[in-house]
């Protein structure tokens, strides 16, 4: 039983990548997918793929790789905030992630995006994790 969805998901990712995997299999869930259409969207993940069985789930991950030195496009994933400690940041609140180069994931009232988007919509809420 995972206690936190979301840290086993950064895992998966971080592990498949240091192991050099091009694919990674993750169990689904919304925000899951969610949070998988914003890494593709940002260029960190080269497709991805759902699969419905008859149970949970399953997101496919290609995972992105420089062709040249062979160094996976996610250099660091770092889970924010957690189980034992919620962060919460206002529209304004946001930290730069790599001096603007990296990604923070937010989930808000409208749903999960990330913290670029948020700040136009004017919405705060919770900083799930930062990817750069």
């Amino acid at each position: 039983m995972v206690t936190d969805p979301i840290a086993d998901f950064l895992t998966r990712i971080r592990n498949a990548q240091m192991a050099g995997h091009r694919i990674v299999e993750i169990p689904a869930s919304n925000l899951k997918r969610r949070m998988t259409e914003i890494l593709y969207s940002q260029g960190y993940i080269l497709k991805y793929k759902f699969e419905d069985d008859k149970k949970q789930g399953v997101i496919k991950i290609a995972l992105k790789y420089d062709p040249q030195t062979k160094q996976p496009a996610i250099h660091s994933l770092e889970r924010i905030s957690r189980p034992g400690l919620r962060q919460y940041a206002k529209p304004g609140e946001f930290r730069r992630v790599k001096n603007g180069l990296g990604v923070a994931i937010v989930s808000t009232s409208k749903g999960v995006m990330t913290d670029k988007e948020a700040k136009s919509q004017n919405v705060g809420g919770e900083v799930l994790c930062f990817v750069y």
